[in-house]
């Protein structure tokens, strides 16, 4: 395990499979990368330095958010059993059981009480996240359950299926209040609008969509990729949003009149991931051409390319004070940019 640092960049180095995943502490003081190599491990940010390696997993692990109070660690492998691990010790808090499947996404709520896990047996299911008891098993998907989201209070969930459908369900009751349909392909993600007031999705169908989460009608369809859409936006001040696709661009578009505002160029494979800086100064795009693009999110100029990694790159985070960049590569590297 080492960090090597070039020009204020820190390469991340010690993982055996491809990084699948990268994520900020709420601090922005610790990354955390989920691997192919069945593990997960936690680094300091500023030092790049090895924290801790989250071992127990038996397969490959998709993903690992910090819990929103920066005390816990939430994963989530193809072994079928999501973990939580203890922040300070490296030690595994709870295995949560009951996944059949692979399971693919996960997503803390904004208080940090309850924890969503996705999996690949078309269930969702809710943990009370403190104890890791089970709450509900979410049930009514036909095929793999790709995202979750929770709504800025945490009283609503929305999920994103292979079924083409977005569900949004009550996480008090476990009831689902309204499927989503009009997508002709997988509903490969799904998020909030800041206020709550709208749902994003991204289709392999190579649109975009805007619901209105009261009526769960489609109040927008963005089009204009002529390729999957991977990934999908909001801006911090929920008037724009953004999506990433297998055309190798990104596009903007404004939220209230759905009309778009501009394509951004120069990636030379498929983008898979967009992401806006806590200020909304920025967007960044991760791209399988193995860079990382920043944007000015007024103009659309690329204003860097951040190059270095040797492989695809599958996920990026901005650190929430806004400082740092990290990304995930299949070049089993993780790297913490300075901004």
């Amino acid at each position: 395990m080492s960090v090597i640092e070039t020009a204020g960049v820190r390469t991340l180095a010690g993982h055996t499979g491809a990084v699948n995943s990268v994520a900020f502490s709420p601090d922005s003081a610790r990354v955390s990368t989920a691997s192919e190599d069945n593990t997960a491990r936690l680094w300091d940010a500023a030092t790049g330095q090895l924290l801790h390696t989250f071992t127990g997993h038996t397969d490959a692990v998709f993903a690992a958010p910090f819990s929103p109070d920066g005390r816990r660690v939430a994963t989530v492998s193809a072994d079928v059993t999501p973990r939580l691990w203890d922040v300070a010790t490296g030690a595994c808090a709870y295995e949560l059981v009951g996944h059949t499947i692979a399971v693919f996404g996960v997503a803390f709520s904004p208080d940090g009480t309850l924890l969503a896990t996705t999996s690949y047996d078309e269930t969702v299911r809710l943990w009370q996240s403190r104890s890791g008891a089970p709450l509900h098993v979410l049930e009514g998907h036909s095929d793999i359950v790709y995202g979750a989201a929770f709504n800025p209070d945490g009283a609503l969930l929305a999920t994103a299926s292979g079924d083409g459908t977005i569900r949004l369900w009550n996480t008090r009751t476990g009831a689902c209040l309204s499927i989503l349909t009009g997508h002709t392909g997988i509903v490969s993600a799904v998020t909030f609008s800041p206020d709550g007031a709208l749902i994003a999705t991204a289709s392999f169908d190579g649109t975009a969509r805007l619901w209105d989460v009261r009526t769960g009608n489609c109040v927008r369809i963005l089009s204009g990729h002529s390729g999957t859409v991977w990934s999908v936006a909001f801006s911090p001040n929920g008037r724009v949003v953004a999506a990433a696709s297998e055309d190798a661009t990104a596009r903007l578009w404004d939220t209230e009149s759905g009309a778009p505002i501009r394509t951004l160029e120069g990636h030379t494979d498929s983008a898979f991931v967009v992401a806006f800086s806590p200020d909304g100064a920025l967007i960044a795009t991760a791209s399988s051409d193995a860079t990382v693009r920043l944007w000015d999110a007024v103009t659309g100029k690329c204003l860097r390319t951040l190059e270095g990694h040797g492989g695809a790159v599958s996920s990026l985070a901005f650190s929430p004070d806004g400082r740092q960049l990290a990304t995930a590569s299949a070049d089993e590297t993780a790297r913490v940019w300075p901004l």
